[in-house]
């Protein structure tokens, strides 16, 4: 925001990221929240966890979006010559950055990496937000709304628990939910 590429903006193209933010951080935002009911009632021993030591809530809400990946993948155009893992990838060539398989790499994040894990050493590694110039501007936001949600939760001791098998979106760019059956409880 306080770039001098926002400063040169005109109106329409100041309106236009405007609206990318508010409707790109909503879709993104409520999956990974759905994510937390869904994710942490298949990984019981996880939640205990949680719930039984909430200073772990700001590392579960990596692990949580590291996990759901809310978009999982992003094209990009290279911009020069390169060799990546011994692949020639020539200045024009379009790529598809997988979020998904990047985050759930296991030479980054251990065999488990298909598994929520609270405390996971480095849980902020996940590239679900994208990387350097065009990491997502609602990344801040999206992190601390589910911090909110879960600090809310364990203020409450309220836990979600999955009562049927969820409904996915029918979508290969967007990984998400349009329905999962939950009732409350406490703990």
């Amino acid at each position: 925001i306080h770039s001098d590429a926002m400063a040169e903006m005109d109106q329409m193209e100041f309106l236009g990221n405007l609206i990318l933010l508010i409707v790109g951080g909503n879709d993104t935002t409520r999956n990974s929240m759905t994510a937390v009911a869904y994710g942490l009632d298949l990984f019981p021993d996880e939640r205990t966890k949680l719930e039984n030591d909430p200073s772990l809530i700001p590392n579960a809400v990596q692990d949580i979006i590291r996990w759901q990946t809310p978009l999982a993948h992003m094209r990009r155009t290279a911009t020069q010559d390169t060799v990546l893992e011994g692949q020639q990838i020539k200045a024009g060539d379009k790529l598809a950055l997988w979020y998904l398989s990047a985050n759930r790499d296991e030479s980054v994040f251990g065999a488990d990496a298909d598994k929520i894990v609270v405390d996971r050493p480095n849980a902020r590694r996940h590239l679900a937000f994208g990387h350097g110039i065009h990491r997502c501007v609602g990344a801040r936001l999206a992190e601390l709304q589910i911090s909110v949600l879960l600090e809310e939760m364990a203020k409450r001791r309220m836990r979600v628990n999955v009562v049927g098998e969820p409904e996915r979106v029918a979508a290969c760019f967007v990984h998400g939910y349009r329905k999962l059956p939950v009732t409350i409880s406490k703990y």
